[in-house]
């Protein structure tokens, strides 16, 4: 991995623990069997940056953890993966963002969450002087980001322009938040807003996946690529491009960390110099492959291993 990464992360970096399939939790002391339970990294700063590096984009990441078991395993496996992990800082004061995820059977995720270190994560992590080759940055896990949310998203986000990098964007809807004073300022800032349609309704209050996109159009976002659940992805940006990319028929295990993986594939593809269509055709590839197993880590190992996947798994219609 080079020691110059050419895309940034910055966010929630978590460990995941997480068991399947809990159909209910247990009164009192009562005890449920599962079939697996696994630990993994996860969050939209930390899963984005593992799920690059395996595809071979050099990357690095910037975030807090703790000084403790589960920061060490955190930053130790997302170094195995080949992510840069110098901008990972360790605060002796707080504990390491960890989640509790009962997954039910369908492959629902409620979520058991503690903010920890990430409520550390700020924009001064990132030395732009030590970063020299960085094509592309992106933020993940806005509304969990505490040091970030509000007016330093949106001077982030224009800081990276100001470097010539690209941008993008990923949040954890958070309902009943100040949205307009949390991204106000910086839809003019973003070139790719990588949500789903849930968190698209969120901050923009309308119903429809449409309506939103062409919401966030005229705030200024260069271009939307809306995850839709097993629709794939909808994709419209402001040079009038507008597309639908359909997911691939798999069996749905869990969906924990799909976002994540299109949000890689999608900065890859870019990366890569593909078309804003092609990028949401690998976005998607990657969220679909994600689904078929338990964890943010079930994405594929490889660009090679996506490239298999997609040529023999067929498109839901």
């Amino acid at each position: 991995m080079s020691t110059k990464p050419t895309v940034l992360t910055i966010g929630l970096h978590i460990a995941d623990i997480l068991g399947r399939p809990v159909e209910k939790i247990p009164e009192g002391q009562g005890l449920a069997l599962l079939d697996e339970i696994r630990m993994t990294v996860a969050g939209t700063g930390a899963a984005t940056a593992m799920d690059l590096a395996r595809l071979g984009v050099s990357v690095g990441t910037y975030a807090v953890v703790g000084d403790d078991v589960l920061g060490r395993w955190l930053t130790g496996a997302l170094s195995e993966d080949g992510v840069n992990v110098s901008g990972i800082q360790v605060d002796p004061e707080v504990p390491t963002s960890a989640t509790m995820l009962p997954i039910r059977p369908n492959g629902e995720r409620p979520a058991l969450h503690v903010i920890g270190a990430n409520a550390r994560v700020s924009s001064d992590l990132i030395n732009w002087d030590s970063v020299p080759d960085a094509q592309h940055l992106h933020l993940g896990g806005s509304l969990l980001l505490e040091r970030i949310d509000g007016p330093p998203t949106a001077e982030l986000l224009e800081k990276a322009q100001q470097k010539n990098l690209t941008t993008s964007l990923d949040i954890i809807g958070f309902p009943g938040q100040d949205y307009e004073y949390v991204f106000g300022e910086a839809y003019q800032f973003i070139d790719y807003l990588l949500i789903n349609d849930d968190d698209a309704a969120l901050l923009s209050g309308q119903k429809d996946v449409s309506t939103a996109i062409e919401w966030f159009l005229n705030r200024g976002v260069k271009t939307c690529a809306i995850t839709v659940g097993p629709q794939g992805a909808l994709v419209r940006s402001q040079d009038d491009q507008e597309f639908r990319v359909p997911a691939y028929a798999v069996e749905v295990i869990d969906t924990t960390g799909c976002g994540d993986a299109f949000s890689a594939g999608f900065i890859a593809g870019l990366n890569w110099g593909a078309s804003v269509r092609d990028s949401a055709e690998w976005g998607v590839a990657m969220g679909s492959f994600t689904a078929r197993a338990l964890g943010s880590d079930a994405s594929p190992r490889s660009r090679a291993e996506l490239e298999d996947f997609r040529q023999s798994t067929p498109r839901l219609i």
